[in-house]
């Protein structure tokens, strides 16, 4: 599903996002998300700068968004970051291995990366 950034005005297309509650679209058609809660990409070699930069960058204006994860392509690795109560701070945690759980808080959700990497 496409994302809107309101700042910007810019559309994306993140590899995985998840909302709670009632979704907001940017119209009728409903096929642009204006309030994600938790956004994943996959990074490969093509857009790993520009994931981990200017797109995270636009991707925090997002009031609603709570999580940003970076899935590795090639091996069981998850790095996130989590807003903040106050809204301006995001901390950064990076897990790694098979045997790596990754706690979601905004969703309530922990992730086991043998889970997410499962036959890769």
């Amino acid at each position: 599903m496409r994302v809107k950034i309101p700042d910007t005005g810019l559309f994306t297309y993140p590899d995985l996002v998840l909302t709670c509650g009632s979704e907001m679209f940017a119209d009728d058609k409903q096929d642009t998300l204006l309030n994600p809660l938790v956004i994943f990409e996959v990074l490969s070699d093509s857009t790993k700068a520009y994931d981990r930069g200017k797109k995270f960058e636009h991707y925090q204006s997002i009031g609603s968004l709570a999580t940003y994860g970076l899935l590795a392509q090639d091996a069981p690795k998850i790095e996130w970051y989590g807003r903040q109560e106050d809204c301006r701070a995001w901390i950064y945690t990076e897990v790694h291995g098979t045997d790596a759980v990754v706690e979601i808080e905004a969703i309530t959700c922990d992730l086991k990366l043998e889970d997410v990497y499962a036959k890769v």
